[in-house]
């Protein structure tokens, strides 16, 4: 059965929570590991669960990629039973602080950004160990672990549950050595699982103007939108080859690919969601709750893109390179 079949769920906390639960006990989140030969087919399921609910598309992505890194840095296999977030946004303040003591590690402080506070039951965190940044695999079941009430009032991706959370020396077990959770070849190719998610998002918006096109109004801006839709898709097929062709990265072009993937991507997904509102206007926005609430919900989700900031990081990777008309990654 494919994902989307069972995606159809109320839009609470609770029911994304149980929709999860029902994949993972199925055994259906268990996806292929990028550079395993199957990059591709894990970034298809990526796009299929968001085209059927964005959330959960975005929460699976987290746990497929907590798998990921778990594999990639030597830590233990993720449990079918287990859904697992990745909290690594690290904004100037509030800052969490990982101590070790007689007893291991502990982290204590605040973590904001924390998508599945209350949904997640266990989380890759990232923490500062005095200068160095770490990250570390946290049971969340500990009474010393709390989600904060009333930190997330997005209306869109509200069903993620992406609140603060306090810790208060939780017991945490490190993974990777320090830095590790940036430099390893695994962070990029997971920065392109992000965008599959998108990808898959807006093919569900676009849908939306494919099923209610029919004057010239209208079918030229489904032109537009299905043209660059299948431009991001060659773009994410393309990358998927080259990871699983070089999976540790030694031609060092995995920065530099996922950057530029993931500006075709959100290009793309961001054209969808102006274009399908200029060519249907407001109804399908103010009387389709389910369009509604996906264009929210990826609207907000494209945001995990730093928009101008990347698109600068990428010009700069790009300037340090010769100029050629052929990709040269």
């Amino acid at each position: 059965m494919p994902p989307t079949e069972v995606l159809s769920t109320p839009a609470t906390p609770s029911a994304t929570a149980s929709a999860l639960r029902r994949l993972a006990d199925s055994g259906r989140l268990e996806l292929a590991l990028p550079g395993s030969g199957g990059t591709i087919e894990r970034w298809r399921a990526l796009a299929d669960f968001t085209f059927g609910n964005v959330v959960v598309g975005r929460m699976v992505e987290a746990h497929a990629d907590a798998a990921a890194i778990l594999a990639e840095l030597g830590g233990a296999a993720v449990a079918r039973s287990q859904l697992w977030g990745v909290w690594a946004a690290e904004p100037p303040k509030p800052v969490l602080q990982a101590t070790f003591g007689p007893d291991g590690w502990t982290l204590h402080g605040r973590k904001p950004w924390c998508s599945g506070a209350t949904i997640c039951t266990h989380a890759l965190v990232t923490a500062r160990a005095g200068d160095e940044r770490r990250l570390f695999a946290v049971d969340l079941a500990q009474p010393s672990i709390r989600a904060v009430p009333d930190t997330w009032h997005a209306v869109g991706m509200r069903e993620s549950d992406s609140g603060a959370v306090d810790f208060t020396d939780a017991v945490a077990e490190p993974i990777g050595e320090p830095g590790a959770y940036l430099t390893r070849p695994g962070f990029w190719h997971g920065a392109i699982g992000v965008a599959a998610c998108w990808y898959g998002g807006a093919c569900a918006v676009a849908r939306t103007l494919h099923d209610r096109a029919t004057d010239e109004h209208a079918l030229a801006h489904l032109g537009a939108v299905m043209s660059g839709l299948h431009a991001a898709a060659v773009c994410l097929a393309d990358a998927a080859r080259e990871i699983d062709a070089d999976p540790t990265d030694r031609a060092c072009t995995a920065r530099l690919r996922a950057r530029t993937v993931r500006a075709v991507v959100e290009d793309a997904a961001t054209a969808t969601i102006d274009r399908v509102g200029r060519a249907l206007g407001a109804g399908p926005l103010c009387a389709d709750a389910e369009h509604a609430r996906r264009v929210a919900d990826l609207t907000v989700y494209l945001r995990q893109s730093h928009a101008e900031r990347d698109l600068a990081a990428l010009g700069r990777d790009y300037a340090e390179k010769e100029f050629s008309w052929l990709p040269n990654r």
